[in-house]
């Protein structure tokens, strides 16, 4: 069912009541108690709207016992139960600025035209009561139905964020509530942990940090690097006459509780707007994720004046961001192959907005993936797209699967070629090992001329595959020997296009043999590999005939790429592709500035997204001759993060996270230059 899939005309107002209960109870349960919601945030919260205006319309519907007047769910079980001194609410939902206007217009006349508001990101995590006693922490509780929660003292101990005792002049007696979440970059690394262990993934961080607070053994919480932030006071004994709610976040703070430092205090209305907005624009240029923001009206006796309906402060509403998760229908599911033979399961959709535009086609991720979250062709799924992530299935809705529906299975032969998928024991991808498939040689060259490989403008995809058909290409070498003549008569050439498709093919023979290597598309060997590589042999030649135990000790090497190396440069065509390189001309030998002034000796620094004047490998390459390092991943050793155009979303987190330095292109061109941030 979607909202409004049945209208008043068709069912009595009763009867479609009766059902919006029955779909919102269940969606209740499956959220707050499974942490594994089987429909969208913006599904649910327009059912809930859709029953508060039936009960609206008809007064005679509104129970007791209805989801609009309860918060949350039922408490667990499997925790002890804890009774909230102070009722833990929820908020009302603003799904547009018209509807923030709306409630801040039924504001007016009870405020003054210069009240203050504090705006600040919704998070999208688990609301959570903290309890000190005499500065000690004694108590952590979920909000449950907002009268009683859950005790999970033990597990929230563990998160670093969460003092066991508060600094300066405590309290007798402080309850403390907030969010606790998981960072971007931690959910991350928690769901390629999953898929190494061959577990499910979690849907998104606010489920796996649920998930997480519901572990029995305190241990496992530990490991998944939850955080926490407190944004308001619940109980308050002894401490300061607080009157406004800035002054009460810089009091949280002074006691050495973690306070969102995104929060601010605006003037007007039309501040708070501005806010909204930019917080929207940048939702995904901050360590965790948020679905919106709370705007609340900061004067404390204010406050009291409003008061609250039976589950919301008047007060207080929250601005909800566009979903960036939509259900939709799977028609097929189909399978891709990649340069090196992987073979990728993505799923066929029905179209659907989401994130921002228009997706038909989502990863599956791979077969083990496929198998766990039993997706089928037919599944009404959720389609998850978050910034410039791929879009991806979340999981089907199993209650509206059709009833003859049969498990999706993996093929055993490729797709495109015919030949035979094969899995390697221990890892969860499938390959075609054909070596003449075309989707391979395909996606092959498409690699080897790309900004990552040799960098060759004009030979885009879709000129490969008119290359391709027309037999001009055969192989990645076959790029150096172009019939030009005949390409001039192609649509979309002519003498100027195909001249200066010709001089950035001659170009491309000089390029350094670092990013020769990466555009060869060896498995498991990337820039910084190549790089490492490069520096320490010097010569395509003497690495092609290197065993690969001599390989495996170069730093930045290893045994896996060494092994991918020496196994590449093994088989007869990749050796006769070398061949026809070299009687092409390009260039065999190692690094282009071996002599580069060692500015970054000691240092550690990592290159994510598109830069405009150098490809990654290149900016790579210019690291390491300097002296520096340039790993795939951010740590505390991290010297600085050189971002460009789309970042990868768990360096740039890791990062802010950190307080690792971040610098655009200009300030990474200075640094290769005096050794300085």
């Amino acid at each position: 069912m979607t909202p409004n899939s049945v209208s008043g005309m068709e069912k009595d107002p009763a009867a479609r009541a009766a059902e919006l209960h029955a779909v919102i109870e269940r969606a209740n349960v499956a959220y707050h108690e499974l942490d594994q919601p089987e429909i969208p945030d913006a599904d649910y919260d327009a059912f809930v709207r859709e029953l508060a205006a039936l009960e609206d319309a008809h007064p005679e519907l509104l129970t007791e016992d209805s989801p609009t007047q309860r918060v949350g769910s039922a408490p667990s079980v499997l925790f002890a139960p804890v009774v909230h001194k102070v009722r833990m609410m929820s908020l009302d939902n603003a799904m547009s600025e018209a509807e923030l206007l709306a409630w801040s217009r039924r504001l007016e006349r009870f405020i003054d035209a210069d009240a203050a508001f504090v705006c600040e990101p919704k998070i999208d995590g688990v609301a959570m009561s903290l309890r000190y006693e005499g500065g000690h922490y004694v108590r952590a509780a979920t909000r449950g139905n907002g009268y009683v929660g859950e005790d999970v003292t033990g597990n929230v101990a563990t998160l670093t964020s969460v003092p066991e005792n508060l600094v300066g002049n405590a309290p007798p007696v402080l309850e403390v509530r907030g969010e606790v979440y998981m960072p971007v970059a931690s959910f991350t690394d928690l769901n390629r942990r999953q898929e190494d262990a061959g577990l499910r993934l979690f849907a998104n961080p606010r489920n796996a940090a649920a998930g997480s607070l519901r572990q029995k053994d305190a241990r496992m919480t530990a490991g998944r690097e939850l955080a926490f932030f407190c944004y308001q006071v619940g109980e308050l004994e002894g401490g300061p006459a607080l009157k406004t709610h800035h002054e009460t976040l810089e009091y949280l703070a002074s006691l050495g509780l973690p306070v969102n430092p995104e929060i601010r205090v605006v003037a007007s209305l039309a501040e708070v707007h501005a806010y909204c907005r930019v917080r929207e624009a940048e939702r995904h240029a901050l360590a965790y994720e948020i679905d919106g923001v709370v705007v609340k009206i900061d004067d404390l006796a204010l406050r009291g004046e409003l008061g609250s309906t039976s589950k919301s402060p008047r007060w207080a509403i929250a601005y909800k961001f566009p979903p960036e998760e939509r259900p939709t229908t799977i028609k097929e599911i189909m399978v891709s192959i990649g340069r090196t033979g992987q073979a990728t399961p993505f799923a066929v959709l029905e179209p659907v907005f989401v994130g921002g535009s228009t997706v038909s086609l989502a990863t599956l991720h791979n077969q083990d993936q496929v198998a766990l979250k039993d997706v089928r062709p037919g599944d009404t799924v959720i389609v998850r797209k978050a910034g410039d992530v791929i879009p991806e299935v979340v999981g089907p809705v199993v209650a509206m699967r059709p009833k003859k529906s049969r498990p999706w299975v993996f093929p055993s032969d490729c797709p495109v070629c015919g030949g035979a998928l094969v899995r390697e024991i221990g890892v969860s991808a499938t390959y075609c090992v054909n070596s003449a498939c075309p989707a391979k040689q395909w996606a092959g060259i498409c690699h080897f001329v790309s900004r990552g490989g040799l960098d060759i403008e004009g030979l885009g995809e879709r000129a490969v595959s008119t290359f391709l058909a027309e037999g001009l290409l055969a192989d990645a070498g076959d790029v150096f020997f172009l019939d030009y003549e005949r390409i001039r008569g192609f649509e979309g050439y002519g003498e100027v296009s195909a001249d200066k498709l010709r001089a950035s093919v001659d170009g491309a023979r000089d390029r350094p043999l670092a990013s020769l290597l990466v555009a060869l598309g060896i498995k498991h060997l990337g820039g910084a590999g190549a790089i490492a590589l490069s520096k320490a042999v010097g010569n395509l030649d003497r690495i092609a005939a290197a065993p690969a135990e001599e390989l495996a000790v170069i730093d930045g090497v290893g045994p896996v790429i060494a092994n991918s190396v020496a196994a590449w440069f093994a088989e007869p065509a990749n050796r006769a592709l070398v061949e026809k390189l070299r009687r092409a001309g390009v260039n065999f030998e190692g690094p282009a500035a071996p002599d580069a002034p060692q500015t970054l000796a000691g240092k550690t620094v990592v290159v994510t997204g598109t830069l405009e004047r150098m490809s990654r490998e290149a900016a790579e390459e210019a690291i390491i001759t300097r002296g520096g390092k340039s790993p795939g991943s951010v740590s505390k050793r991290t010297t600085a993060v050189v971002v460009g155009d789309a970042p990868g979303a768990a360096k740039l987190t890791k990062a802010q996270d950190l307080g690792v330095p971040i610098l655009d292109e200009a300030a990474f061109e200075r640094l290769l230059e005096t050794g300085e941030v």
